[in-house]
């Protein structure tokens, strides 16, 4: 039993407060709450000294008791009782203080401790709404990257795509630039639409002359199918006039 009473008793206190003095906490109320935990600590630390050194106390007093019954003659083994009395009534009135010192804080243990706990739980609540906003804001950036990506995307397909205005045999920019000196300032762009826009009209011109040549066309093959139909009726009339011309032929071939 004395063993264990010594391991108790030679708990490092100054290392464990140490120790959590060095723990990078900053909340007030934690702060609070851990010097009253040293507090505590350092009191049972002093009471469970008190009460170690009554036990052995009592246990000295037993064995000078035990001497005195032994040899009642012998006067060095006796011990005064006031001094005895004096002694345990300071005790008592010392571990008196020390328990109502220890309910004192263990008291305000127990409020910094629910201080601690609401204080924990606000601040649980704080951190799980910070964390939803913070979620919010990186899905909306992962959004946002997502629809840079499609943009991007999209850019580069459009300006891969294969134009048909670059496979059309436009004009050479030299020769156009020569014939349509006004648009030696432009930009690019604006040289290309104009180039595209002397394409179309050069097309348009000749569309138009395709379709009077072809309306000629067609007004001259009328005009030979009547010819090669009048040629066809004409032929149709030598043929009956022959016939007719036979019996006359034949007259003029007798002899007379």
């Amino acid at each position: 039993m004395a063993v264990e009473e010594d391991s108790i008793i030679d708990i490092d206190v100054d290392a464990e407060i140490s120790n959590l003095h060095e723990m990078p906490i900053t909340d007030p109320i934690l702060l609070e709450c851990l010097e009253l935990i040293n507090k505590t600590r350092v009191l049972m630390h002093e009471m469970l000294l008190g009460l170690h050194q009554q036990q052995q106390q009592q246990q000295q007093q037993q064995q000078q008791q035990q001497q005195t019954q032994s040899s009642p003659n012998d006067s060095t083994a006796t011990t005064p009782a006031g001094t005895t009395t004096q002694t345990d009534e300071d005790l008592q009135i010392l571990r008196s203080k020390q328990q109502k010192l220890l309910s004192a804080n263990l008291s305000q243990l127990k409020l910094a401790h629910r201080k601690a706990f609401m204080a924990a739980r606000e601040a649980k609540q704080t951190t799980t709404e910070a964390r939803q906003e913070v979620d919010r804001l990186h899905l909306q950036l992962q959004n946002l990257y997502y629809e840079q990506r499609h943009l991007r995307g999209e850019i580069a397909a459009c300006r891969d795509f294969p134009h048909k205005y670059t496979s059309l045999p436009l004009l050479p920019e030299p020769d156009f630039l020569a014939a349509h000196p006004e648009h030696a300032e432009s930009t690019p762009h604006e040289l290309m639409i104009a180039r595209l826009q002397h394409e179309k009209s050069v097309r348009e011109d000749l569309e138009r002359q395709r379709k009077d040549l072809l309306a000629k066309k067609q007004s001259l093959i009328a005009e030979n199918n009547k010819r090669q139909e009048d040629l066809a009726s004409l032929d149709e009339q030598l043929k009956k006039f022959i016939e007719s011309a036979r019996p006359i032929q034949a007259t003029f071939q007798k002899e007379y």
